[in-house]
This record gives C-alpha cells, structure tokens and sequence, in this order.
C-alpha cells in the first residue's frame, strides 16, 4: 500500500467528530495544536472550512488544509493582473489557511495533493474570487507552492498567490 499514489490511498473528505484530532502530528507544533484545539471550532463557527485527507477505509487523518474566503489589496498583485481588474480597493480571494501532512506520510506527495484538492474546490466554488492566497513560513514552503505557480505579492516574498486565470486552464483537463 506505501507504493500506491496518495490520492489512490487516500479520501479527501471535511473534518467531523469521528477523525482523530488528537494523534495526528505533522513536526510543527502551531500546526498540531490548531488541528488539535481549533480546527473543530472553526468549522463548526465557519470561519475556515477544514478537509482531512484520511485512508481509505478508516477514520486515520494523515493531513489537512483549511480554505476561507479572503481579500487582497490591489496595490499588492502585479501590474499584469492589477491591469485587467476593477478598480476596487480589495479583490476577492480564497485563503488556504493551513496545509499539514503527518510525518508517517511524508514523502508520498500527499502535500501536492492536497494543493491541488484546495485548489479544485475553490475553483467549483460558484463565489467570485481572482486570487488564491497562501502564507509561506518558510523558504521549503515557499519553494513547493513555486512549483505549482504561485508567486509572491508585492509587499512580502512569503505572501504568495496564483491567480485564478492561471489555474482554470490546468484544471479543465481533469
């Protein structure tokens, strides 16, 4: 079963009371207290949406993301995107909050994974949006959403984007 691809393993499903908060660890303490201690609490009160990638056939998390609606200033996308876009002070946005894989998955691209269901999801979303936004930690972090696009806002190389145009034509193939 290791050799098998994440998303052949795995389901991708939102986070409810069977899932097993507490066991799940992913080496960054911030990350293992919020799916810990608040993730329950923000979907229930829908402050983020939070999806857990489980095993199939169990209630195992092995990762998880949150995505949220956001805004993002227009002085902080570049000038080829600023240029095709209202004049609004802020633009809508989706955020992916968090994204976490438990150290017994790492190495199996449950991460990309992962990314790529958050941005599926936002992209069947009938909710205008023109960017999808991340925080990177860290430069790691900042080198794997590079890998799929994402660049960085004008005012922080850790506050990246990508922006919806870019990822509809790599969606509408699957």
């Amino acid at each position: 079963m290791r050799g098998e691809p994440a998303r052949e393993r795995r389901v991708i499903v939102p986070l409810d009371r069977r899932h097993d908060r507490h066991r799940f660890r992913c080496g960054v303490e911030a990350l293992d207290r919020y799916f810990r201690e608040q993730a329950s609490q923000d979907a229930r009160r829908h402050a983020a949406t939070v999806w857990v990638a489980q095993e199939r056939g169990t209630e195992a998390v092995h990762g998880f993301y949150t995505l949220s609606m956001a805004s993002v200033q227009l002085d902080r996308l570049p000038d080829r995107l600023r240029r095709k876009l209202p004049r609004y002070p802020t633009v809508p946005a989706v955020r992916l909050g968090r994204l976490a894989v438990a150290l017994e998955a790492r190495g199996m691209g449950l991460g990309a994974h992962l990314l790529l269901d958050a941005m599926a999801r936002s992209l069947a979303s009938e909710i205008a949006w023109v960017a999808f936004l991340v925080d990177a930690k860290d430069e790691t972090a900042r080198s794997f959403y590079a890998r799929y696009g994402f660049a960085s806002l004008m005012d922080d190389p850790n506050h990246l984007f990508v922006a919806r145009g870019t990822m509809e034509p790599l969606f509408a193939r699957r």
